[in-house]
């Protein structure tokens, strides 16, 4: 089996609108192996969202193959995609998208039971989850209870709750004041060193893609 868990090869994305035409990736192309955390080094409207949505199956490229753990997700029928993206990949944003009206723990098990995990084996593995974050007496609190820090260490239990074999992270922390961006950071990667998940991770913070295994610049539409 190869250790490669996500390839994007030759990848084009050009935005539309009336006669104009904007090209955001012009042959991007990146290799994941399981386990391995890339930090995805762009500023901010570069396009590396955009990636992510590509590398996510949220989006289709105009050209070039988004290969995840060996298929080609270009050639899949739309329910074959969201199948792939609901037991394979997880996703964290800038912007932690809790549901307000669920508790902490619910927020976690609900992907899983939308996945077709019984409600007591979901509930296990959110509260397993939340005590690893140390966010175990916060469970039955809503987001509107929890601190900003707490709410994205919930999104990012919540990203790993289906053991995803790949994650994507669209600036974590970004939301965050600096200290408690590099708690959560740290506690980001820690979680996914342990869960073994191959990780693209986008910031435009030095510091912070200085941690991860290794740095990807986008650059004109193309990874370098």
């Amino acid at each position: 089996m190869s250790n490669e868990l996500l390839r994007l090869e030759a990848i084009q994305r050009t935005y539309r609108t009336g006669a104009e035409a904007l090209t955001v990736l012009d042959g991007a192309a990146l290799s994941v192996a399981r386990g391995e955390i890339v930090a995805l080094v762009a500023p901010s409207g570069s396009g590396k969202s955009t990636l992510l949505h590509l590398a996510g199956l949220l989006e289709k490229p105009d050209g070039g193959r988004v290969v995840i753990d060996g298929v080609d997700a270009g050639a899949l029928s739309d329910d074959a995609r969201t199948a792939i993206r609901l037991r394979k990949i997880g996703f964290v944003y800038q912007f932690h998208h809790l549901l307000a009206e669920f508790t902490a723990l619910e927020n976690i098990a609900i992907p899983q039971m939308i996945a077709g995990v019984k409600q007591a084996e979901a509930n296990q593995r959110a509260m397993e989850l939340l005590t690893k974050f140390g966010l175990a007496e916060r469970a039955a609190h809503p987001p509107g209870k929890l601190s900003g820090g707490e709410k994205q260490r919930v999104a990012i239990a919540r990203a790993l709750a289906n053991r995803p074999a790949l994650l994507l992270a669209d600036e974590p922390t970004g939301n965050l004041d600096v200290a408690t961006s590099n708690i959560v950071f740290e506690e980001l990667l820690h979680m996914v060193r342990a869960e073994q998940v191959a990780a693209v991770i986008a910031t435009h913070n030095p510091d912070l893609a200085a941690r991860m295994d290794r740095q990807v610049h986008l650059r004109d539409g193309r990874l370098v």
